[in-house]
């Protein structure tokens, strides 16, 4: 089973600052670090570190090659990233003392995608293969349909929620990954229970999963719960830390790995991304997540 992820490249400006800043305040910050970055990109990076065959679809500007590049040196096939006049997307993220972030997006060659590319990208994959999709780009309701009609098994992290997903058929996703606020926004509760609830009334042919940071994570299909509790780690910096669980999350999928392995894998590896700096090179490979 091959997998096409089909989602946003960005550099990621990083800046490290005492807390968030607030609306009207001025801070200095403290240091400022670029990295590759955007959920495609890390969820990629991740599928490939847990042993997956994942290929890259998406759009970069002219100044993108370091993201291809990145991508490439970890073995994710680029063969699907189209090169555009313009400028690359790009985050800001704000970083505090309590290692929690803050992002702002520039969406830039993300939301530039073409329905004949993504036609192009689908027709390499078939019945039993993977699309994972996130909400960084542009064209996602048609990327959804058509990856559909092909027989694709459609992983959704809704991030980040906005109106542009109403435009979705969500009937058609098979696996949903999702962190509390993404949970809440989907289903308008708070309590992981009751989005767990909703998900299962919703979409009852769908897996759920709900990461809850230091409370670990839940698996949901139908009746079928699955708890796993958070490892603990120094904390570095939050950032791929979703991302880590979702690329190994599907990984452990191919791999034929129960949803209680699964889950307590991805534990292991996200505990690994948030101990290190930065987003994609945070990411562990399945070596250093297995000997744990």
């Amino acid at each position: 089973m091959k997998v096409l992820n089909y989602g946003s490249l960005n550099y990621d400006f990083v800046y490290q600052v005492d807390h968030i800043t607030e609306a009207g305040e001025t801070q200095a910050s403290e240091k400022r670090e670029t990295f590759c970055g955007g959920k495609g990109l890390n969820q990629s990076i991740a599928l490939a570190k847990a042993g997956a065959e994942v290929f890259q679809g998406g759009t970069v500007g002219a100044d993108g090659q370091m993201l291809l590049d990145e991508l490439n040196k970890y073995g994710v096939d680029t063969s699907f990233v189209r090169k555009i006049d313009g400028e690359t997307g790009h985050a800001v993220i704000q970083v505090d003392r309590n290692a929690q972030n803050g992002i702002l997006l520039f969406g830039g060659a993300n939301v530039r995608q073409t329905k004949h590319e993504m036609n192009q990208a689908l027709d390499a994959f078939g019945q039993g293969d993977f699309l994972l999709i996130q909400n960084e780009i542009n064209l996602l309701d048609y990327l959804i349909d058509s990856a559909f009609d092909r027989g694709l098994r459609i992983v959704c992290n809704p991030s980040p929620y906005n109106r542009t997903l109403e435009q979705c058929d969500f009937s058609k996703i098979s696996i949903f990954m999702l962190n509390e606020v993404e949970g809440f926004q989907m289903t308008g509760e708070r309590e992981p229970e009751k989005i767990l609830d909703v998900m299962a009334e919703r979409f009852p042919q769908a897996e759920a999963v709900l990461t809850l940071g230091e409370k670990g994570a839940v698996y949901r299909k139908g009746t079928v719960k699955v708890r796993q509790d958070c490892i603990p780690a120094d904390v570095a910096d939050t950032t791929a830390a979703g991302d880590t669980f979702t690329g190994y999350f599907i990984a452990g999928i191919i791999e034929g790995m129960s949803p209680g392995d699964n889950l307590k894998r991805c534990a292991k590896a996200s505990s690994i991304t948030v101990s290190r700096k930065g987003a994609a090179p945070s990411i562990p490979t399945s070596d250093e997540v297995d000997i744990i």
